[in-house]
């Protein structure tokens, strides 16, 4: 298991030549990037988690039926420090770095004190985020850095304080019809006052795009919506989003500020700081886009972690809208690297099985409806909420499905009335073994599986002209725990679920966490990029093209 887990990933500079079997739909033309974590051990010391590795970017690029595939670390300020010093001096949430031991008292002193309000880590390992015509890697603290999605090169570090004032942002922005972003941040004790701040960045701004300047620069305060505890602000990995509304939940995962403000002093993680607490509520937040108000009914549910929003849409009055549940927090705490041994997938056990729910929440409640009585009418679902007294209103969701994670959807379809869900099918054990196609109207699937292998997050990409939903392929990225077999980029017809190729590559590649697809048309590849294809037939062999 350490192979997977612990072990550090080379890079592969260059791009390789896979080996594909199978055909590769004509249309099919573009870049899939993905992000995460590829390294666990710095000199003689390592990481406590496995979320907090250094960033390891990855890509495949299919061009004319050929794949070609690089990786390179992101050579982020925590990289080149812990490079540098041979030893892990950057903290991450749940592994904290001491000063060198040689230091003396007064070095050891300012290291406590800066540590009492942390400057975060810029090791963005989670996601892709695409602003304006630029890329950026993500993390859920308060920097982001730009890329080059060819090279991989890192390039700029930006400090989303600079535009709005939050310590912690998401790694799952929305982005509207225009190609706005919309995302979620904290602001703890700003002004005296810790509140959720929802902000939006432009697609474009004229007058910058030809001096070549960044939309960030604009970047405006959307809303804030003030924590219900002004040193426990709950946890959220993402949102909801529709055309009209915005869904947060405030849920009963927490972090303790004071806890975080002395844990450098104490010898703990932040990530000690982090706390489930099941005798609280979860709270339904639903922000009107138009008034950038929240609406004046109170809605809860029950104590839950949800990481991932699915989708949300608006029918008839109501707002429904899906997530992956948990009834606890059990899932973090598996990957500490500790636990990631030889005996995981047999001993590793989720106290709760990330569940598909759905929930539903009325736009205009009936004021003069009895108590008790359910507000939600609607014949497409069996989510509930029922009226209280106060004004409060109860949520109870339909549960969909059990057992899947990562999930993704047509984002054409984002914020809409969609049918399908593309996800990886996790049950008791948090490790992916298949990958699954959910039909919410029907309430059947379609899997893939094969022994050994372990899939990534299941990105859809559709068809172009496409006009029904899961008219498309779907990328995956999978490893294997047999070390005699290859990883490859998996391909299946999104319909089907059937596979239509696979492009295998000769490299040691990690597992990754989130990523997007980039058409070629997107940042004009065939023009800029190398023809790969030319290079690697005039070499004759497999090995990456000279450039």
């Amino acid at each position: 298991m350490d192979v997977l887990f612990g072990r550090n990933k080379k890079e592969q500079l260059e791009p390789v030549r896979a080996k594909v079997t199978g055909k590769i739909p004509t249309w099919l033309q573009g870049t899939l990037l993905r992000n995460g974590p590829g390294m666990h051990t710095v000199g003689e010391t390592r990481y406590n988690h496995w979320f907090d590795g250094l960033a390891l970017l990855h890509s495949f690029t299919i061009r004319d039926g050929e794949v070609y595939y690089r990786s390179k670390y992101l050579r982020s300020d925590t990289y080149n420090a812990n490079i540098e010093a041979n030893r892990i001096v950057v903290s991450e949430f749940g592994t904290m770095a001491y000063p060198d031991p040689c230091k003396n008292i007064f070095s050891k002193a300012f290291s406590y004190l800066s540590h009492t309000i942390p400057d975060f880590t810029d090791n963005c390992l989670i996601n892709i985020m695409k602003c304006g015509e630029d890329f950026y890697a993500t993390t859920e603290t308060n920097y982001i850095r730009k890329i080059n999605p060819q090279t991989l090169e890192t390039l700029e570090k930006v400090d989303y304080r600079k535009y709005v004032a939050i310590n912690l942002a998401t790694s799952h922005p929305h982005y509207d019809a225009a190609g706005n972003v919309l995302n979620m941040g904290t602001s703890i004790v700003d002004k005296g006052k810790t509140k959720y701040v929802i902000f939006k960045i432009p697609a474009t701004v004229p007058e910058d795009r030809k001096k070549g300047k960044s939309p960030l620069k604009h970047t405006e305060v959307f809303c804030s919506i003030p924590s219900r505890s002004l040193l426990s602000p709950s946890y959220y990995h993402s949102f909801g989003f529709t055309e009209n509304y915005i869904i947060f939940l405030e849920q009963p995962f927490k972090m303790d500020i004071l806890k975080m403000a002395t844990a450098y002093m104490r010898g703990v993680s932040w990530a000690s700081c982090l706390a489930f607490h099941r005798e609280d509520k979860t709270y339904i937040h639903i922000i009107d886009q138009r008034t950038r108000k929240p609406v004046p009914t109170k809605f809860y549910t029950d104590p839950l972690v949800v990481f991932h929003h699915v989708n949300a849409y608006e029918e008839d009055g109501c707002l429904l809208f899906d997530v992956i549940a948990y009834e606890d927090s059990s899932l973090y705490q598996l990957f500490y690297l500790a636990n990631l041994n030889q005996d995981f997938e047999e001993n590793s056990r989720l106290t709760s099985s990330p569940a598909l729910k759905r929930f539903a929440v009325p736009l205009h409640a009936d004021e003069n409806a009895e108590v008790g009585s359910n507000l939600i009418k609607l014949a497409s679902t069996t989510a509930k909420a029922l009226k209280e007294k106060d004004d409060q209103v109860y949520c109870q969701p339909e549960l969909l499905y059990e057992g899947l994670e990562l999930p993704r959807i047509n984002y054409a379809h984002n914020g809409k009335r969609y049918r399908y869900v593309f996800a990886a099918e996790v049950q008791w054990s948090p490790i992916p073994t298949k990958i699954l196609k959910y039909d919410i109207l029907t309430k059947s699937s379609l899997k893939w599986g094969e022994e050994h292998c372990w899939p990534a997050e299941p990105l859809f990409v559709p068809t172009p002209g496409a006009e029904d939903e899961d008219d498309g392929i779907i990328l995956s990225a999978i490893v294997s725990s047999d070390a005699q077999k290859p990883p490859f980029l998996l391909i299946l017809d999104a319909k089907s679920f059937t596979e239509l190729a696979r492009a295998s590559i000769d490299v040691e590649m990690h597992l990754d966490l989130h990523g997007l697809f980039i058409p070629d048309a997107d940042w004009n590849a065939r023009q800029q990029a190398p023809s790969w294809k030319a290079q690697d037939r005039a070499s004759n062999c497999h090995g990456a093209p000279q450039t």
